[in-house]
């Protein structure tokens, strides 16, 4: 579908410039109206239900909505809210900043000539609540990659989910356990 639009051009007036055809304004805004695509709301209930999933990536219903929250997050929009959720089922999001508000596997620190910066790996986290109690935590990025830590309640109760950041979690704490090589004495 194509749209013509007519060039409104302008004269000076009193008042300032004014369209030479006052009736082509309102035609115009109605025209824009209908070209305009609709907003579409994301369901927040639908999106907690995904979240607390054990890899809410690997359920097609679940791409879309989560993938539009996530963009409306690095847009800085809020989290959807879910007024059926009932009482101690919630979701929040949080800026992630380094080192306190961001996993320690995928925290990053930088020497400067001031002292140590950090960046965290990760631009937000989303929080899950189910029953009062905390069930998962999904960090992700401005190009929508994420990561969920469960807690532990969570585990339990599902039995499997994605072990991303378990994964990760043990590979960087192997790199901190082990020993550093002492150079030797031998030539």
């Amino acid at each position: 579908m194509s749209l013509r639009t007519n060039v409104v051009k302008a004269q000076p007036s009193a008042k300032g410039l004014l369209p030479r055809h006052r009736h082509t304004m309102p035609a115009l805004a109605s025209i824009l109206v209908l070209a305009a695509p609709p907003a579409l709301a994301v369901d927040g209930c639908l999106v907690l239900l995904c979240l607390a999933a054990p890899s809410w990536s690997a359920i097609p219903q679940c791409v879309p909505p989560v993938t539009q929250v996530l963009r409306d997050l690095a847009r800085g929009r809020p989290f959807p809210t879910c007024a059926m959720s009932g009482a101690g089922n919630s979701g929040s999001h949080q800026w992630a900043s380094a080192p306190g508000n961001c996993p320690p596997q995928y925290t990053y620190a930088s020497e400067l000539e001031s002292g140590v910066a950090y960046s965290c790996g990760y631009s937000g986290v989303v929080s899950i609540q189910i029953d009062g109690a905390p069930w998962s935590r999904t960090w992700w990025t401005m190009g929508g990659q994420t990561v969920t830590d469960f807690s532990p309640a969570a585990k339990a109760r599902m039995g499997t989910w994605n072990t991303k950041y378990d994964d990760d979690y043990a590979a960087w704490s192997a790199v901190q356990a082990a020993p550093v090589a002492q150079p030797s004495d031998a030539p």
